[in-house]
This record gives structure tokens, C-alpha cells and sequence, in this order.
């Protein structure tokens, strides 16, 4: 059963820099609005922050880069490039502050629904943790898929191709 743990102001950064040296390649870090549904998957723990979820979005970022042993690959809801001003006032100053809380972090525009088959498939096996913010504009989570911080793909690819000839041999 999914975890529901309502926070004070500033407990859900004590929840976070707990789990942060917990969490490594897979775990998924959810900055979402206030209507994100809490999920039934067992190793899926939301904590409701109560504070603007740009402010969050900072401070979860902070945190990851603050870590060695983790980096995140960035997704936002492809559906946020369409929201409109006069459907969800507001939406522009959102994207611009997002974009700047995101300061060179490329965040990947995905469907929602991908987004969350991809976190479906990960809570499978990996933890996740969702933190609630009191955003109420529609498709504004932000979600932090947890990647090895000294360790890359292109190194792995290398390390796979090395393994190949070995077998080959």
C-alpha cells in the first residue's frame, strides 16, 4: 500500500535528504501538482509538501547535483507546451520560471501517460518517492528519473562492446 505522509514545511527536505543516499539508477524523484493521484504500488511513498512547486522543483534539483553517486534525467509533460493562459492562468509565468529553476538541465518533453508507464514499470522494483506541492495548473509535475552519477552510457556502451569481443575470442 502506497504511503501517505502528510508534512510539515521543510519536513519533506529532512524525507528527501534521507533517501537521497538510498536512492541511486532507477529510483524516480516526482515533483507534482496537487491533484497527482496518490498510486497504489507499494514501493511508491508520497509526502505532501505544501509549498510552491517551483521552490520544490529547486530544492530537489539542489539535492540530486549535491550527490556523486546520482544524476537525473529530466522528463516534463509534452501536454505543457499546449496548456493555454486562458485555460490555466498562469501557465506562462510557470514554463518561464521552470525553465530558469531548470537551468541547464535538458528536460525531455514526454506524453504524460509515457511518463507514467515508464514510473509504473520502474515502481515494479525501484522506489519511488512523489512529492505533492500545491501547484494547480494542469500538467506541471516534473519527474527525476535517478541515473549513476559516475557512471554513463556511452561508458557502459563501451564496457558492453569490450565484453562482446571477449566472448567472441
Amino acid at each position: 500500500m502506497t504511503e501517505l505522509v502528510t508534512s510539515p514545511v521543510a519536513c519533506w527536505e529532512r524525507q528527501l535528504s534521507a533517501l537521497l543516499p538510498l536512492f541511486g539508477h532507477r529510483n524516480w524523484i516526482v515533483v507534482a501538482d496537487s491533484a497527482y493521484p496518490a498510486q497504489s504500488k507499494p514501493g511508491i511513498e508520497t509526502i505532501a509538501a505544501g509549498e510552491d512547486q517551483i521552490h520544490v522543483v529547486r530544492k530537489v534539483l539542489e539535492a540530486i547535483t549535491a550527490c556523486s553517486h546520482i544524476r537525473a534525467n529530466v522528463y516534463v509533460d509534452k501536454e505543457l507546451g499546449f496548456v493555454k493562459e486562458n485555460d490555466a492562468p498562469g501557465i506562462a509565468d510557470y514554463k518561464q520560471q521552470l525553465h530558469e529553476a531548470l537551468h541547464g538541465s535538458s528536460a525531455e518533453h514526454l506524453e504524460h501517460d509515457r511518463i507514467i508507464a515508464r514510473l509504473d514499470q520502474s515502481a515494479q522494483v525501484f522506489r519511488i518517492l512523489v512529492i505533492k506541492t500545491n501547484m494547480t495548473i494542469p500538467y506541471t509535475s516534473v519527474f527525476f528519473e535517478l541515473d549513476c552519477g559516475y557512471w554513463n552510457a556511452e561508458a557502459e556502451e563501451r564496457l558492453r562492446q569490450a565484453m562482446m569481443v571477449s566472448i567472441v575470442k
